[in-house]
Parts: structure tokens; C-alpha cells; sequence
């Protein structure tokens, strides 16, 4: 249901078409919760039949303009106050670090660099961001920013914790962990149960 409410944030600082969502969404919410331009629109006509949004004016072209809904409001604060964040349920990259082991030190180790160096990325990335946006008092803007410092504080220690990993599994207590994990599975390929 984030879109939904990533919508009813949006314009909840001020009306909008679907055009000017989508360039929000690009300068500001990508990087968290990215949407395409035919989920922005399909969202749209879902929160206005559900009268949590409305048509507040018509443009040129059939341009809608779109506007926050007092029900839509309090559908907002409802799940800005009262509703659980999910949080990531699922990480790839982190349930693979479990079966390292099945690999060589060196492709452990190149796959936890790689990762640093995505979190370099990442990093330097929402540095540009940081440099160059253009930050003001408005409520995106501002709580943006805030958003954008976790991205920083997380890419940095994404990165902090891969290369600290990446020495960990050429130990030698991980190199023994390995060697045990692959004598097991030749003993269970030599002596497979009737």
C-alpha cells in the first residue's frame, strides 16, 4: 500500500497532476519507493474512487489536477501513526552471504567486494543528490533530506560491513568452515542412503 500513500503524501503538500507526481516521484522518492508513470496514473484512479483524492481542475490536453481529499488526509495520518512499518522482509544479497561458504575464499571475497563497491556507488550517488538539489522549506524538501541521510548513513555502512567481511571469509575459521561444509557433501555423495 505504499504507493498509495507515497501519493497521498505528494499531494498532501499540494495539488499536482500525474505529470508533476512523476517528476516528484524522479527528484525526490525514487530512491526509496520508485514508480513508473502508468502505476502513478493506475494509483490515481484508484485513490479517486476511493474518494481519497479528487479532480480540483482541468487543463489544457485533458490535464487533471489532483488534490488530497480530507478522507484522503486522514487515511495518511493513519498510516503515518498508526500502521507498522513492513521494513525489508527480504535480502538477497544478505541470504547469500550464508552459503558463501560453498564457494572459494577468492569468489567470497570478490562478491563481498563487489558488494562494497555498490554501496560506493550508492553512496556517491545520493552525494550528488545531496550536492545538488535544490533543498528548501517545503515539507518534501525537508523531510527529503532527512531521508536522504539515511540512505547516506546506510550505503556508508553497507559498504563499512562488506569489506570487513570480505576479510572475514579468507580466516581461517571460515576457511575450515568451508572445507567441513564440502567434505559433507562428498561424504553424501560417496555413501548416498538406500
Amino acid at each position: 500500500m505504499s504507493l498509495r500513500h507515497a501519493v497521498l503524501g505528494l499531494l498532501a503538500e499540494a495539488p499536482a497532476s500525474g505529470y508533476d507526481l512523476m517528476k516528484l516521484f524522479n527528484a525526490s522518492l525514487s530512491n526509496v519507493w520508485p514508480a513508473t508513470q502508468s502505476q502513478v496514473y493506475g494509483e490515481l484512479t484508484k485513490l479517486t474512487t476511493a474518494g481519497l483524492v479528487e479532480v480540483a481542475a482541468h487543463g489544457p490536453r485533458g490535464r487533471k489536477e489532483y488534490a488530497i481529499t480530507d478522507a484522503g488526509m486522514a487515511e495518511l495520518h493513519h498510516w503515518l501513526t498508526e500502521v507498522e512499518p513492513s521494513g525489508p522482509q527480504r535480502h538477497d544479497g544478505l541470504l547469500r552471504v550464508f552459503f558463501l561458504g560453498v564457494v572459494t575464499p577468492l569468489e567470497a571475497q570478490t562478491y563481498l567486494l563487489h558488494q562494497a563497491e555498490r554501496a560506493a556507488r550508492t553512496r556517491a550517488t545520493l552525494e550528488h543528490i545531496e550536492e545538488t538539489a535544490e533543498w528548501d522549506e517545503e515539507m518534501i524538501s525537508v523531510y527529503g533530506r532527512i531521508a536522504l541521510e539515511y540512505g547516506l548513513r546506510m550505503s556508508a555502512t553497507q559498504e563499512e560491513w562488506a569489506r570487513w567481511a570480505a576479510d572475514e571469509v579468507t580466516s581461517a575459521k571460515a576457511k575450515k568452515a568451508s572445507e567441513l561444509a564440502r567434505a559433507q557433501h562428498e561424504e553424501g555423495r560417496q555413501n548416498p542412503e538406500e
